[in-house]
C-alpha cells in the first residue's frame, strides 16, 4: 500500500466516523419536531421487527407535533406502542388511523442534559478519528521500515495526515457547535 492510498483510506474512514456522529447527532431531539426523530423506532410487523419509516407515512402537523399514519390500520396500536416504548420519552395519542405525537417543551435541565449527551459523542468521534491518525502513521512507519519510502516521504506524509486530522476534528467542533445552539434555543 502506498502513501496515496493510506492518505486517501484514512481521509474516508475520517469522514465516515463524522457521517455516523452526524446520525447519533439527528438522534437527540431538540425542543422541536422533525421526522428523523422516529427513523430509529423499530414496529414488530408481523412477528418481523422494522423501521417506523417502512410501514407508515411521517409528517410534521405543527412545530411540535408529528402524524404517523400506517399503511395498514391493523398497524395502528404496534405502531403506537413502539413509540411509546422507545427511549424517546413520548406520549403519542391516537385518533382514528393517525397517530399524534406530541414534542413535550424541554426543560432547561434537560437541555443542559442533551448537551452533555452531544459532548460526549462529538469525544467519541474525536477519539475515533484520532485513533484512525494513529493507524495512518503507524502504515506509514511500516512502509519506511520495509524501505519502500524515504523518511522525508513519511514526515511529508504524516504532515498531510495530520491536517486532514485537523480538518475533521473542526468539522465535528463545528457540527457540535450548531447542535447545542439548537438545543439551547428555547
Amino acid at each position: 500500500m502506498g502513501i496515496a492510498e493510506i492518505k486517501k483510506t484514512t481521509e474516508e474512514k475520517m469522514h465516515k466516523s463524522i457521517e455516523s456522529l452526524k446520525l447519533d447527532l439527528a438522534k437527540v431531539r431538540t425542543g422541536r419536531a422533525h421526522t428523523g426523530l422516529l427513523d430509529h423506532v423499530m414496529v414488530d410487523y408481523y412477528g418481523t421487527m422494522m423501521a417506523i419509516n417502512q410501514v407508515a407515512n411521517m409528517n410534521l402537523v405543527d412545530a411540535r407535533t408529528i402524524s404517523v399514519q400506517p399503511w395498514e390500520k391493523k398497524m395502528v396500536q404496534a405502531v403506537e406502542k413502539a413509540i411509546r416504548e422507545s427511549d424517546l420519552g413520548l406520549n403519542p395519542q391516537t385518533q382514528g388511523d393517525i397517530i399524534r405525537v406530541p414534542m413535550p417543551a424541554l426543560t432547561e435541565e434537560r437541555r443542559r442534559d442533551l448537551v452533555k449527551v452531544i459532548k460526549q459523542e462529538g469525544e467519541g468521534a474525536k477519539v475515533a478519528v484520532r485513533n484512525l491518525r494513529r493507524d495512518a502513521n503507524q502504515s506509514l512507519k511500516d512502509l519506511v521500515k520495509a524501505k519502500e519510502i524515504s523518511e522525508d516521504d513519511e514526515r511529508r506524509a504524516q504532515d498531510e495526515v495530520q491536517k486532514i486530522t485537523d480538518r475533521c476534528i473542526a468539522d465535528i467542533d463545528k457540527q457540535l457547535a450548531q447542535k447545542e445552539a439548537e438545543i439551547m434555543a428555547v
